[in-house]
């Protein structure tokens, strides 16, 4: 299976919603309830949304035989040379398979004067803390997170690239 990283572009965006919307339900299930995982896709993974972020920040997709199997977003740098990784998702049957490394692989070397990256990541989000801890990601902070009125553990993270 050769995986193909490319920058996002308009074409891509119906499917990177999609993978969002397997991913989160896939990730999520038993840690945050449906009801507000889909009003937080809704709303974050409108149209109107994924345009604003393939014009205002660093997105790029995973390709498997021509299909969209995952995808990364990076804001803007901002000052000092951080990165948030806002999302490295990918569709539930292509985790573990090298995608999410290629991805962040990608945005560090494509983004201009980038030193640091940092994440965030829901405390029972195994699959992601593996991911990031093995990729040599550091513990910064834990705190507490109303996300629509559900309390989400949140995990803060730093990956320092320069």
């Amino acid at each position: 299976m050769s995986v193909t990283i490319r920058n996002a572009n308009e074409k891509d965006l119906s499917d990177i919603i999609q993978v969002a919307r397997k991913s989160w339900h896939a990730t999520y299930q038993g840690i945050i309830p449906v009801a507000i995982q889909n009003r937080f896709l809704d709303m974050a993974y409108s149209d109107q949304q994924m345009k604003r972020r393939l014009d205002g920040s660093y997105l790029y997709v995973a390709e498997v035989d021509g299909g969209i199997v995952g995808f990364a977003n990076f804001s803007p740098v901002k000052e000092g040379g951080e990165v948030e990784l806002g999302a490295i998702y990918l569709l539930p049957d292509q985790q573990g398979q090298g995608a999410g490394t290629l991805l962040l692989q990608k945005g560090i070397a494509d983004i201009p004067e980038i030193k640091t990256v940092y994440i965030n990541v829901e405390k029972e989000n195994q699959t992601g803390l593996l991911f990031y801890k093995a990729k040599g990601f550091q513990l910064v902070d834990e705190f507490d997170d109303d996300f629509d009125g559900h309390i989400l553990k949140t995990i803060r993270m730093v990956l320092k690239v320069k």
